[in-house]
Formats: C-alpha cells, structure tokens, sequence
C-alpha cells in the first residue's frame, strides 16, 4: 500500500484503520498480506472486521486480536434513556439490537418494531404444515423486514442531499460519492441481515417459551426446531436467497395449535 508506505506528516506515527474488513476480495487480501506482515516503522494497522473469513485467517495470524464483546441489554437501555427515548421503547430496542448500540438507536426510532416482532413470533401459532401458509408467512416477514429499512433509508436521503448540496458548492472532484453509495449499500445490507437475525431469534424464543411452558406435545420436535433456527441465523453469513432459506426453515417448524 503506497499510504503505508508515506511517512507520518505529523507525529512519529501514522494510524491507518482498516474498516469492515471482512469485506475484502480474496485478490486484494493476498495484495495486503505483505505489507501488513512487515508494515513501516512508523505505521500502525488497526483491523476492523465483523467476522474472520477464510480469506483472512492468514492476516490476522500476523495481527494482535482484540474481540469487543456485544453491549448488555442494560448499557444499550441506559444510554437510549439517557438520550430521551422512553424505558419501554429503549427495552425492546436494546433486546432487538443484538448487542449493538448504533443498531438500537435506529429501532427506538423504529414505530413499528414491536409488530415486526409480533409478527415472528406469531409463525408457530400459524403454521398448519402446508406449502401455501409457508409461502404467505415468508412474504409477510420479508414484507416486515422491508418496511424495517425505511427509518434508515431516510437518513441515507438526508446524507446524500447534504453531499450533492457541498458538490453544487465546491464541485465534484474528491467529494466521497461513490465512497458514500457503497457506504449506503453496505449498511443496507447489515441492517437487512440483523433484522432476520433479530427475527429468527424471536421465533426460537417462542418455541422455548413453549417448551418451558408445557404448550408443546412434543418436546423433541420443538428443540430440534431452536436447532434448526440457530442452523438458519449462522446460514445468513452466506448470504443466502432469504425467501428460500425462511420457506425451507418454516415448512420443517412444528405448529403450536395442531
């Protein structure tokens, strides 16, 4: 990297943050390796990465790792309230959040974040082993699961009018437009990806909840179908067709009612 290489402007050393890392193309990992392994004197690597793909296992051998733990439910609670967001909607949000805090901030702005929930919960209650209610839960849930996006999409709005209101102003050349597109596009992702994440997770609830409550004839069937769901969310790091990976999970789910 010729940035690695440059020495430090100011200081005697030069930080270089590697963000989202574990989105990097194979070929340009095998490019890195070097330079990470035997970066500058003066320059210091910090690795960002939300999982360790096998195309990094031979980066991060050379790397000091640091995992961060999720945020508590509570510490996600606390700073919500802190912010003006009332107890209930901090809960809830702090419970679907999956331990991050910028992810909770934007559900307590989310109005419709208890109906999402509702709604997976409501699969078992619903399911009647035919093909035909499958396919009408899953287009209900992705339906949901769009809509979720919208409170996200309106703050991208806003981030795009202020970058092309600063183009107008000092034109185009180093603007960070195309940097903050596929910024948009990223974050898009993750947050469609966490919502499924946080839906799937409603639902095991629900069948454990029916385990420990003695709803479930069958008690076999319904831990075989928290294994199946936990198999599904670990399924999402594929990045799989999402209509096909729900329909599949739901037609093996027991009903709750029959």
């Amino acid at each position: 990297m010729r940035v690695a290489a440059l020495a430090p402007s100011e200081g005697r050393r030069k930080v270089l943050i590697l963000d989202e890392f574990h989105l990097l193309q194979p070929a340009a990992a095998a490019k890195l390796l070097k330079t990470i392994e035997e970066p500058p004197a003066s320059t210091v690597f910090i690795v960002l990465a939300e999982q360790l793909t096998p195309e990094l296992v031979t980066i991060a051998s050379r790397c000091v790792r640091v995992d961060f733990r999720p945020l508590s439910d509570e510490v996600i609670v606390a700073e919500l309230t802190r912010a003006g967001v009332g107890p209930e909607t901090a809960q809830i949000a702090a419970r679907s959040a999956n331990g991050s805090l910028d992810r909770a901030r934007l559900l307590a702005s989310d109005p419709k974040l208890s109906e999402r929930r509702a709604t997976f919960a409501s699969v078992p209650d619903r399911l009647d082993g035919t093909g035909r209610v499958v396919i009408a839960l899953v287009d209900e849930l992705l339906g949901a699961i769009d809509s979720a996006a919208e409170p996200l999409k309106a703050r991208h709005a806003a981030e795009s009018a202020a970058l092309e209101a600063r183009i107008a102003a000092a034109g185009e050349r180093g603007s960070g437009r195309k940097a903050l597109e596929e910024g948009h596009k990223r974050e898009l992702r993750r947050h469609r990806t966490d919502e499924l994440r946080a839906g799937l997770g409603v639902l095991a609830s629900r069948y454990r909840d029916a385990l420990a409550g003695g709803e479930a004839h069958h008690a076999p069937s319904i831990v075989q179908a928290v294994h199946d769901i936990h198999a599904s969310v670990e399924a999402l790091e594929r990045n799989p067709n999402e209509a096909l990976l729900l329909q599949a999970l739901l037609l093996r789910l027991p009903s709750l009612t029959l």
